[in-house]
C-alpha cells in the first residue's frame, strides 16, 4: 500500500530517509526503507497501532508493513564514543534538524511520500559527483563514522566514489583525538563484517590504514604493511562454490591467514570474533603453512597428516574440500595430490580396525599409521611430487 493511502499514516508528516533515498537514485538495490515522522509524539504513534522498539530513541514499527518509523530527533555530544550522546525527540524538531545529525550528505536526503526530494545539505550533488562528504563538523563527535565512511567507499568504489579531502581530514582528526579507543569491540566488528560483504572490502581496510584507524583498531594488521598489501589481494580469491553467507568469514580468514598464531589470536580477542570466524582463520593459516613447507621441501605424507590433524579433518571432514579448493587457486597440482591423499586416507575407518581386534591406544596408533601409509602411497603414485 502506498504511504499516501495508508490509513495509519493519514495526518502524519512522514518522509522516507537515508539509504532508500540514496540507493534508489544510484540505481542500487534498495533493501530497507526507513521513515522519519515530524511533529508527532510517542503517544500518538502508539495510538495509531505502531509498536515501540527503540531503546535509546523513539522508533516504531508499522503495524502491518513492520517498516521503521522514527520520530525526528537531534543529538548532542555528552561523552566518549558513539553512545555518548543525549537524544532529544519532540514535535518541535524539524526535518532539517533531524537530517543534520547524519554522517554523510548522501545519507541526509529525504523524500515525501509523493516522491519530492528534500535535500538541505547537497546530498544529490555529492551523489552525482560520486563524493562522500560529511554533513557538518559534528562528524568528529562520533568515531563510528570513520568506519562507516570507509564501508560506504567499499560499497561504491566501483562507481567512482571518493572521500572528500575535507572529510578525510576530519577522519584523521577523529583518530588523533583518541575517540576510536572508546568504540566497543562489537561495533568495530559489526562494521568490519559488513564491509567484508561489500563489493570492494579491501578499500575499507585501505581507508582505515590511510587515516590511522587501522593501527588503533587492528594493530596486528597495520604492523606489517607488505603482508597487509598481499592480504588485500587475497580478498577476492576464495574457494569455489562456498555459500553466500560464508563469504565474509572466508574473506576475514584470507585477510589474517598470514599472521602468526599469537597476533591472529590477539586480534580475534580484541574484536571478540565469533568462534566460526576464528576457526576458519586458523584453518586457512594452517593451509598456508602447508603450502609454504611444500614449496620449500617438497610434499610428503607426514606434512599432509599434520595438516589434516591441524584442521581436525577426521571429525570435521566438511572442512577439507574448501581448503583444497583454496590451495588450487595458487597450486592446482598440489590440490590434486591433497585430494587424492584425502580420498584414500578417509576410507580407512576405525570400525574395520576394531574388527581386527585393535582397542584403546593401539587402535589410534594403528589408524594413524594406516592412514599415513595410504597417503604415502598416494603421493608415490605416478605424477606425485617428490
Amino acid at each position: 500500500m502506498s504511504p499516501i493511502e495508508d490509513p495509519h499514516l493519514q495526518g502524519l508528516e512522514v518522509y522516507r530517509v537515508g539509504g532508500a533515498v540514496r540507493d534508489a537514485r544510484l540505481g542500487w538495490p534498495v533493501k530497507d526503507t526507513d521513515w522519519v515522522v515530524v511533529g508527532a509524539t510517542p503517544e500518538e504513534m502508539r495510538g495509531r497501532g505502531f509498536k515501540p522498539v527503540g531503546r535509546d530513541f523513539p522508533v516504531f514499527l508499522h503495524p502491518e508493513s513492520h517498516e521503521e518509523f522514527a520520530l525526528a530527533r537531534t543529538e548532542r555530544k555528552s561523552g566518549h564514543g558513539y553512545t555518548g550522546f543525549v537524544v532529544h525527540a519532540s514535535p518541535e524538531v524539524t526535518l532539517e534538524e533531524d537530517l543534520a545529525r547524519r554522517d554523510l550528505t548522501i545519507n541526509a536526503m529525504a523524500e515525501t511520500p509523493e516522491g519530492e526530494l528534500v535535500d538541505p545539505y547537497g546530498g544529490l550533488a555529492d551523489l552525482e559527483a560520486r563524493r562522500l562528504r560529511h554533513v557538518s563538523p559534528a562528524f568528529v563527535e562520533d568515531p563510528l563514522r570513520v568506519l562507516r565512511t570507509a564501508r560506504f567507499l567499499a560499497r561504491y568504489a566501483e562507481l567512482g566514489f571518493v572521500i572528500a579531502e575535507e572529510t578525510r581530514a576530519l577522519m584523521r582528526e577523529l583518530v588523533a583525538s583518541g575517540e576510536l579507543s572508546h568504540l566497543v569491540p562489537e561495533r568495530v566488528w559489526a562494521e568490519t563484517e559488513k564491509a567484508l560483504g561489500e563489493p570492494w572490502p579491501e578499500v575499507y581496510v585501505q581507508v582505515l590504514e590511510e587515516c590511522g584507524a587501522l593501527a588503533v583498531l587492528m594493530p596486528e594488521l597495520a604492523a606489517d604493511p607488505e603482508g597487509l598489501d598481499e592480504a588485500l589481494g587475497r580478498l577476492h580469491r576464495l574457494p569455489e562454490d562456498i555459500e553466500a553467507e560464508a563469504q565474509t568469514r572466508w574473506r576475514w580468514a584470507r585477510l589474517v591467514e598470514h599472521l602468526d598464531d599469537r597476533d591472529r589470536d590477539a586480534l580475534a580477542e580484541r574484536l571478540r570474533l565469533p568462534r566460526v570466524h576464528r576457526e576458519l582463520a586458523t584453518q586457512a593459516a594452517r593451509t598456508r603453512s602447508l603450502c609454504r613447507r611444500v614449496a620449500a621441501n617438497g610434499l610428503c605424507g607426514s606434512q599432509v597428516m599434520r595438516w589434516l590433524d591441524a584442521i581436525d579433518a577426521w571429525r570435521r571432514s566438511d572442512r577439507v574440500a574448501p581448503l583444497i579448493s583454496l590451495v588450487s587457486l595458487d597450486d592446482p597440482a598440489l590440490a590434486e595430490d591433497l585430494a587424492l591423499a584425502w580420498r584414500l586416507a578417509v576410507q580407512i575407518l576405525p570400525k574395520a580396525l576394531v574388527a581386527e581386534g585393535y582397542r584403546g591406544r593401539e587402535l589410534g596408533e594403528e589408524l594413524a599409521r594406516r592412514r599415513w601409509e595410504a597417503i604415502d602411497g598416494a603421493l608415490g603414485s605416478p605424477g606425485a611430487r617428490p
